[in-house]
């Protein structure tokens, strides 16, 4: 944990941005704090303002703020950010304050919040407050309720965070282009009561997706549908950090869809209650069991659980696809097609050509050559090999010896003797097998006689009836 003042002398994380308006308007804006790299940052602790319990965001961080006569002001600055999707791989993105997503706002219940948003980028924008309660001329849609923000220019919100809940920010201009490029933000307002639902952990992030080409470095903002990079906060496996908890933790997770599809996100080793959407907070006696919640898109999820069994325990969206890193759409299936001769012919004319899957086999393990700036299908190492998946994937790490508010990786699980699935090496019984090939689970009572048809061809004619 770390307080403002060391929050701006981090590592090299953050650091005040320069340039951003006028020298006159500098004096009246507050400081537009900046982050250069894509690991989770500790917890931003209130330095003044209402306490509250600060949240995680996974592979981001929290906005600073200034307090000024009672308004808590913040300063976001859109303009165009790099991003590093994983080690190998980075993207031209649009974002908020060097990174995209955006930094997460936190406020809590009743404060007054003035938001002042720069525009750095080479168009118009707005940023609409998704799920928040406030005047009409705030809600920022261009043309609607606003002019949009030129380039260059800088416009201020004001309203009070009426109640706590999860939300999301982004642009209500040019939709398709600032979307498909990254400009998206997290916003958490804190109950005023800090015992109200109090967790132990409290971990929020974005699902968002991507269509850039291997070997390129901006995202194509036409694609509606064939997106090939899906993601947690603009992070793909095995670049997303991993969740931390001591074991007998409350968590929650709060996540909120920023793609174009749906998001089944499947937690193993434990069961999870919904716990709040972004329109709220839900009632105790109307949640029910989990492991698995779809998330819609424009929807928010906050899901909790007590993170009772120790492990590394898998996190991700259960569309195999969208666990998959930069995949084509157009790879035909090979499986039980013998072409290793074909594939020995074509190796004499070019010498990396693989064999694709007539096995089944795991693109894991397929040590391709790949184009600058991409990542192979599949990747990520665990302790007992290739993890076989991308995108939307990372691990809940669940430790007996993790200490309160230590998020720091501990390193892969050690199983206890005997809780190890492990090769069996005695004799093989015969398996049962079926030779049904499916169907006819309700058979006729009296099958149908075979029938003798003779067909006769008719004599040619020039003509047609």
């Amino acid at each position: 944990m770390v307080s403002r003042r060391d929050f701006f002398k981090g590592a090299g994380a953050v650091a005040v941005s320069t340039g951003l308006v006028s020298r006159a308007g500098a004096a009246s804006l507050p400081e537009a704090a900046t982050a250069n790299n894509a690991a989770t940052q500790a917890p931003l602790i209130p330095p003044n303002g209402r306490p509250y319990n600060p949240v995680v965001t996974l592979n981001g961080w929290s906005l600073p703020w200034r307090m000024n006569n009672g308004v808590k002001e913040f300063h976001l600055v859109a303009e165009p950010v790099v991003r590093e999707l994983a080690p190998g791989m980075k993207a031209n993105l649009w974002g908020y304050n060097g990174q995209s997503p955006g930094p997460t706002i936190e406020v809590v219940e009743g404060d007054r919040v003035r938001m002042f948003v720069t525009n750095k980028l080479p168009e118009h924008t707005s940023i609409h407050w998704h799920g928040q309660r406030l005047p009409n001329g705030m809600d920022g849609v261009t043309g609607l309720t606003q002019p949009g923000i030129q380039p260059g220019k800088t416009f201020v919100y004001e309203f009070v965070a009426k109640r706590p809940g999860t939300f999301m920010y982004h642009p209500h201009a040019d939709e398709m282009t600032q979307m498909a490029m990254g400009m998206m933000g997290f916003w958490v307002t804190h109950p005023k009561n800090q015992n109200f639902m109090k967790v132990d952990r409290d971990f929020v992030f974005l699902l968002n997706n991507y269509d850039i080409d291997p070997g390129s470095y901006t995202p194509k903002t036409s694609t509606m549908l064939d997106f090939n990079l899906f993601t947690f906060n603009s992070r793909v496996f095995p670049g997303i950090d991993p969740m931390v908890a001591r074991q007998g933790d409350r968590v929650r997770i709060r996540f909120g869809n920023l793609t174009m599809t749906n998001h089944p996100i499947h937690l193993h080793g434990h069961e999870f209650e919904v716990t709040g959407t972004d329109g709220g907070w839900t009632r105790p006696e109307s949640r029910w069991p989990e492991v698995t919640t779809d998330v819609a898109v424009g929807q928010m999820r906050a899901i909790e659980f007590d993170a009772t069994d120790l492990g590394d325990w898998a996190f991700h969206c259960h569309k195999s696809h969208h666990t998959m890193n930069a995949m084509g759409h157009n790879v035909p299936t090979m499986i039980g097609v013998d072409h290793r001769g074909v594939a020995q012919k074509i190796n004499k004319l070019i010498p990396d050509y693989m064999v694709m899957g007539e096995r089944g086999g795991s693109m894991g393990d397929m040590d391709m050559p790949l184009p600058d700036n991409t990542l192979p299908m599949m990747s990520g190492q665990g302790p007992f090999g290739g993890v076989e998946m991308g995108g939307m994937f990372t691990v809940v790490k669940i430790r007996k010896d993790q200490k309160p508010g230590d998020y720091k990786d501990p390193g892969w699980y050690k199983h206890p003797a005997g809780t190890l699935a492990y090769e069996w090496k005695g004799d093989m019984p015969e398996a049962a097998r079926s030779s049904s090939a499916g169907g006819q689970s309700m058979p006729a009572a009296n099958p149908p006689k075979d029938v003798e048809m003779n067909v006769r061809k008719p004599s040619g004619h020039s003509g047609h009836d």
